[in-house]
């Protein structure tokens, strides 16, 4: 598996999201999965204080590594109001000290690779978050400090602040990226590049549309995203027929070059420099291999302008041929 940066940190250019561990996979199928993207070479593992829920998959995954803990690494996240309690949550200081114990105590493990504030706290000043979250660093606590959900704008800000306090840079952000939602591509890429940060997308794979499951005016396919409990289905019937024009032009774009929805998809995102790792999620071991391949996938820069071009719903002016 192919390697990239984030800070100091060297990641697989795919890794696991662990959302799914402790609410569609119990702690025995959350190892198996685990097991296999060790083997297929995953070493980036993203979880959160709030997945499982309330910290499950936290202690699904440290269960699952064990003593190949040292092997990979592990990326959570804070500021989720746990158990909906408006106390805890949140990205002060005295929350991200709690925060990140119950997160080292969950994981057992005694530092955090890269320590993520999940969602902006407008409630808290900047200035406040990055001290804190510097103080975790200089404790050995954390390793590399990443942001999520934010703009470029906001990214600027958050550079400009550890510029002037002399504090720990932001590492990485992990934000919405995929060919049907490109909106990061213009606001926060170019504030990536200026801070020499990280992307980490995350819906790679647009809830499923990029894998071609999902047809116009069929029923949704028991056992997918869109057909789970927690999705409305009439939303997901309206987000099926909006997007169903793009799928479909991509989808005969890969078959052409001989790609699959789902390899296009990830192999796009890795065209682009600033991204080190791409999160993909699971629910079986047989999909490890399937997301894992698309490592090996490479686009021309041409194809990937022709490809993303498609996704916006344009005619590209020529596309090229794989190369």
């Amino acid at each position: 598996m192919k390697q990239r940066q984030i800070g100091s940190l060297r990641v697989s250019v795919v890794g696991l999201g662990c959302n799914q561990f402790g609410q569609n996979c119990d702690a025995a199928e959350s190892a198996d999965i685990v097991r296999e993207a060790l083997d297929a070479g995953i070493n980036f593992f993203d979880t959160a204080d709030e997945y499982g829920p309330d910290g499950v998959s936290e202690e699904f995954l440290g269960q699952a590594l064990g003593a190949r803990r040292d092997e990979v690494v592990i990326a959570t996240k804070f500021g989720h109001h746990m158990f909906g309690d408006p106390e805890r949550g949140g990205a002060g200081q005295r929350w991200i000290v709690q925060a990140v114990e119950d997160s080292l105590r969950r994981l057992g493990t005694d530092r955090i690779d890269l320590y993520q504030q999940h969602f902006p706290d407008p409630a808290t000043p900047h200035e406040e978050t990055m001290t804190a979250l510097d103080r975790l660093v200089q404790d050995g606590k954390v390793r590399e400090i990443g942001c999520c959900n934010l703009s470029g704008a906001d990214v600027d800000e958050r550079a400009d602040i550890s510029q002037r306090l002399g504090s720990t840079p932001l590492a990485s952000a992990q934000n919405r990226l995929n060919l049907l939602r490109q909106e990061a591509v213009t606001d926060l890429v170019p504030a990536l590049k200026r801070h020499d940060m990280a992307l980490i997308p995350y819906f790679p794979l647009a809830a499923g549309m990029l894998t071609g499951k999902y047809k116009r005016g069929e029923p949704l396919p028991e056992g997918t995203r869109l057909s789970s409990r927690h999705v409305d289905r009439n939303q997901a019937l309206h987000m099926i027929e909006r997007d169903a024009p793009r799928v479909e032009a991509l989808s005969g774009w890969a078959a052409e070059h001989g790609y699959s929805l789902s390899d296009l998809a990830l192999a796009w995102l890795l065209a682009n420099p600033v991204v080190a790792t791409v999160i993909t999620g699971a629910t079986r071991p047989a999909q490890i291999a399937a997301n894992a391949r698309a490592a090996e996938l490479e686009l021309s820069e041409d194809d990937a302008a022709a490809v993303a071009a498609i996704g916006r719903g344009e005619a590209p002016s020529e596309q090229s041929s794989k190369q």
